[in-house]
Parts: structure tokens; C-alpha cells; sequence
């Protein structure tokens, strides 16, 4: 299982990228799963169904499941955010695992830059961007630069740029010490 993650301000295009790609590395024969970091409270749970009630009553987790699909939801209840090591921890292992925020995590990223929101690049702060998927002029001393609709480059770019599961989590264990 290797990992690479997507990083860029809001509003750069980091889902719809992501909704392009997936399929794209699904046909080449890759299985993807991928890690949504969200900075707010977040629900993937309606209100008023059995599953929310659950929760609200004060159970831990909740399993859903059907013939289609299960997902767990766990509360946290005050504990602490989970770790992006901890998370990897919990998937079915895939080919590549692509993470969708957890900036400042130590893994090799792709920058998603998108000239017309006028943000800085990330990358001569940001030391694991390997990349750049974007639609503005590249800086001198850039990574490698491909446009933003150049889905099959940005592929190649993620898996040539992946790193296997044991050395990120490696990498994630020395930033918490």
C-alpha cells in the first residue's frame, strides 16, 4: 500500500481533481481508497435516522450496514483527533492511498494551485511537495508542473511520487515525538 497526498488552499480544486483521478487510476488498474481531513464538524449521518439516534444516545460507534456498503462512525467524545498513522491504520490495504488534507503531515504531496484564487504557492515552505497540478506559471525552482486537467500526468505523477505505507507511518511517528 503506498500514499500520496493532495494539498492546496480552498477553492484550488483538490475534490474535483480527486473525482477525475480516481476513476482515472480505477481504469489503469489501481484500487484507491482515500483520507478526507475537514477542519469543522462534519456529519455523514441524517438527523432522525435510527444510526443518528445511536449516536446522539451516546454510543461510541455505530456500524451501518447494508447489502451495498457498511461504514463505521466513531464519536470521538473529547478524546483526541485520531492521527493521519492511526487512520492509514483502520483501511483495507489498497495500491495507493490518496489523503486529502493533513497539510502538515510528513508524507510526499501533490500541490493543487489554482492562480485565479491569487494564494501563494505551498511549495517553497512545504519540503514534501513532490509536485504541482496547476494552471499558472511555475516558479523557478518548482517541482515538476503539469496543467490541471492533464489527469493521465498527474497520475503518473502521484504513483511515480507514492511512498509505501511502513515509511510514511515511519515519518508520522518521529513528527509526534
Amino acid at each position: 500500500m503506498k500514499i500520496i497526498g493532495l494539498a492546496g488552499w480552498s477553492g484550488a480544486g483538490k475534490t474535483t481533481l480527486l473525482s477525475k483521478l480516481i476513476p482515472h487510476l480505477i481504469g489503469a488498474g489501481v484500487s484507491v481508497s482515500t483520507i478526507k481531513h475537514a477542519h469543522h464538524n462534519f456529519d455523514v449521518d441524517i438527523p432522525g435516522k435510527d444510526s443518528w439516534q445511536h449516536r446522539q444516545a451516546g454510543a461510541t460507534e455505530v456500524l451501518v450496514a447494508s447489502g451495498k456498503r457498511w461504514a463505521l462512525m466513531r464519536e470521538l467524545r473529547g478524546e483526541a483527533e485520531w492521527s493521519l498513522a492511526d487512520l492509514l491504520g483502520k483501511l483495507t490495504p489498497v495500491d495507493l492511498v490518496i489523503v486529502e488534507g493533513f497539510r502538515r503531515a510528513g508524507l510526499p504531496k501533490i500541490e493543487v494551485h489554482r492562480a485565479e484564487n491569487g494564494k501563494p504557492y505551498l511549495w517553497p515552505d512545504d519540503r514534501d511537495i513532490v509536485g504541482i497540478a496547476g494552471n499558472g506559471p511555475a516558479a523557478p525552482g518548482a517541482p515538476p508542473c503539469v496543467g490541471l486537467d492533464a489527469i493521465g500526468a498527474i497520475a503518473d505523477m502521484m504513483l511515480a511520487a507514492a511512498q509505501p505505507i511502513d515509511i510514511v507511518q515511519a515519518r508520522l511517528a518521529q513528527q509526534r515525538e
